[in-house]
């Protein structure tokens, strides 16, 4: 185990994952923190970038005293397997959410991923200047999304119709917002003490009703302390019972000490996580990596959170040694000797070591999310065939950094296929391609797996005869050519009696005819056929395998154009998933797109989603999740597979076989 250590208690930071869709002012929150925090991310003046984020940004900081490790993820659908490997080293989820209903729709996708990491969470609402409906409408958008209780520990306070403060809904405090600093305690306001009131008591309603102790002193008519208050949410949230609703408005920086205060309170630390995650607290030191990047000259360097015992630079895991342990990658970064406890580091040179992948012996099995299924494609070449090489090992590596792609060699068109989550997400992978490893790639749309078969029987005579000097060539095929049912595949006969064909030659003969139906009239592989061998003659001298193998290719060329070939294109069962309210949509675009509606039913354990099931051409998918998206609100996504083939329709048949005279 090299020079790793068994581990003393001595945690390193809370980890908190920042979370929340595309437009959510998630990034702008992010950056607020850790201004509040004393550690600014920007320069004063400089202005904020409106690019969306497409990994997560691991960043340390201290807050009164306490280290943290924040992690600002993707808002993009596209990136949120990033996401998911971020929670699953996280303490504690952000959620940020816009104060708008119909953006809650957004959140589904997001409270399901946080569910499956089981990982605890406070929801952040952002943008609560913009606020231009009843908070419980709101709230109750949110909670639609939301598998576990969310619970209001804010309330806000309006004053001429802008929202200038809040209520904590605990200590019953009356706050007013101040630009770019801590908040202003002024005195309850008249107008909303009655509200305030009500609201506080739904709290420690929501609260007893999780406690039975708490239960019987509400009932005995005692009034909990906001210190007792602060202990059950703190309990109830680790325990992933409820979650609680903050306000505020990042751009301004009004509501982020209090959220400081929240995480500072509520976030478990790593010990209690590792043992949520089923780590043991004893035993040699254990890690999970949990990103990889590649950063040119630079090297391979792995994201890993320390959940046991202390790593040291140099020591080996299974043979693979640490080259280097560096405090917040990729900002201010700094070179340390050893990562303890609850450290989120990288480390450098771990060959071999995939992301998900734990560090040590340990007996545990680490959980770690699975990559969602691929929804894009394009076909990819090195501009240069010299490149070839380079650009292999560079898409492993590719691969490495971000196993939601894909990596596929057709094996009957030949074309190399990375496949991703959307346009923006493949965009990414080429532009990773030049810029960190120099490669200049050409892309394609990928050509579509067609198929060919026959209508009719035809009969087909084929003889070679060829002098050439010397011994010639001969052979004479008599083949019945017929089309079999759909999915029977190639099938060869022989019912040669009497010797017309020796036996010698008859394997070539069906060796042959299988190989041409490699390519068809329309220059596509040829299926469900079944070729009989009736017939033939032979020379004792000038016959041969080769002979037989010419006839019988020349002969299979001209009985294929003769027996009525159709063209067969590949459907997919596809099933889209997105909100109710968007499946008319869904099924325009699959009718739109030649596709056959099967039926729809909501998505199970989806409330409010319904999955529509279909069957569409494989040539109509390519670009299907870029338009969904566009008709969903960014919320759509789809599954498919192989079904059947199907006869293409004319029009499309008629400008393959024309492309195939051209060529």
């Amino acid at each position: 185990m090299g020079n790793a250590e068994s581990h003393a208690i001595q945690h390193g930071p809370r980890a908190v994952a920042l979370i929340g869709p595309y437009g959510s002012g998630k990034t702008t929150l992010f950056e607020a923190l850790m201004t509040a925090s004393g550690t600014p991310l920007r320069r004063a003046g400089e202005a904020k970038s409106h690019i969306p984020s497409t990994e997560t940004r691991l960043t340390h900081c201290s807050f009164l005293g306490d280290p943290w490790a924040m992690l600002d993820c993707p808002g993009s659908v596209e990136f949120a397997y990033e996401t998911a490997s971020a929670l699953a080293v996280a303490d504690l989820a952000v959620v940020v959410a816009e104060p708008d209903p119909s953006r809650a729709l957004a959140l589904r996708s997001i409270f399901r991923m946080v569910e499956a990491a089981e990982v605890p969470f406070i929801v952040f609402v952002n943008k609560i200047d913009t606020l231009k409906v009843p908070l419980k409408d709101l709230l109750a958008a949110l909670q639609a999304e939301a598998d576990r209780p969310l619970v209001l520990r804010q309330m806000p306070i309006g004053e001429g119709g802008a929202i200038t403060g809040y209520v904590d809904l605990v200590s019953e405090r009356a706050y007013r917002y101040r630009p770019d600093t801590a908040s202003e305690l002024i005195r309850m306001p008249d107008d909303i003490a009655g509200t305030g009131q009500a609201a506080h008591e739904a709290l420690i309603d929501t609260l007893a009703d999780r406690d039975d102790a708490l239960l019987e002193k509400v009932i005995e008519g005692a009034i909990p302390t906001p210190a007792e208050l602060y202990e059950h949410l703190q309990k109830d949230v680790a325990e992933r019972s409820l979650a609680g609703v903050m306000l505020g408005a990042a751009d301004h920086a009004n509501g982020v000490m209090r959220l400081w205060k929240a995480l500072r309170h509520d976030t478990p630390d790593p010990a209690a996580t590792a043992l949520r995650r089923g780590i043991a607290p004893d035993g040699p030191p254990l890690a999970q990596v949990f990103k990889t990047t590649y950063a040119g000259q630079a090297g391979k360097l792995a994201y890993a959170r320390v959940w046991r015992g202390k790593l040291r630079d140099g020591a080996s895991f299974d043979g693979v040694r640490i080259g280097g342990i560096l405090r917040n990658p990729g900002n201010d970064t700094q070179k340390i000797t050893e990562a303890k406890t609850g450290d989120l580091v990288g480390l450098g040179r771990l060959d071999g070591v995939a992301t998900g992948a734990a560090l040590g012996e340990s007996p545990e099995s680490l959980r770690f999310p699975a990559p969602p299924p691929a929804v894009h494609a394009i076909a990819i070449a090195a501009a240069d065939r010299k490149d070839d090489v380079k650009l292999s090992g560079a898409l492993q590596k590719l691969l490495e950094e971000d196993p939601s792609f894909s990596l596929i060699r057709d094996p009957e068109t030949g074309e190399m296929l990375l496949t991703g989550q959307g346009e923006i997400h493949l965009n990414r992978a080429i532009d990773r391609l030049a810029k960190v490893w120099g490669l200049a790639v050409g892309t394609a749309r990928p050509r579509v797996r067609f198929k060919e078969t026959i209508r009719k029987p035809v009969h087909q005579h084929a003889r070679l005869k060829r002098q050439t000097g010397g011994h010639g060539q001969f052979a004479d095929v008599k083949l019945d050519i017929a089309p079999r049912a759909r999915g029977e595949g190639f099938l060869f006969i022989d019912r040669i009696v009497g010797g017309a064909v020796p036996r010698q030659y008859i394997p070539a003969v069906g060796d042959a005819a299988e190989q041409a139906t490699r390519k068809g009239p329309f220059g596509y592989p040829v299926v469900d056929i079944g070729v009989t061998l009736v017939d033939g003659g032979f020379h004792s001298v000038d016959s041969s395998d080769m002979a037989f193998r010419s006839a019988t290719r020349a002969g299979m060329a001209e009985a294929l154009a003769k027996a009525d070939p159709v063209l067969l294109e590949p459907i997919h069962r596809v099933t889209v998933s997105a909100p109710n309210m968007f499946t008319a949509n869904v099924q325009r675009l699959l009718t739109g797109r030649r596709g056959q509606i099967l039926g729809y039913s909501e998505k199970p354990g989806w409330s409010g989603w319904d999955d529509t099931e279909a069957l569409v051409p494989e040539a109509e998918l390519h670009g299907m999740i870029i338009e969904l998206r566009s008709q969903t609100a960014g919320l759509g996504g789809f599954v498919h597979q192989f079904d059947h083939l199907a006869e293409a329709p004319a029009r499309l048949a008629e400008k393959i076989a024309r492309d195939a005279a051209a060529q």
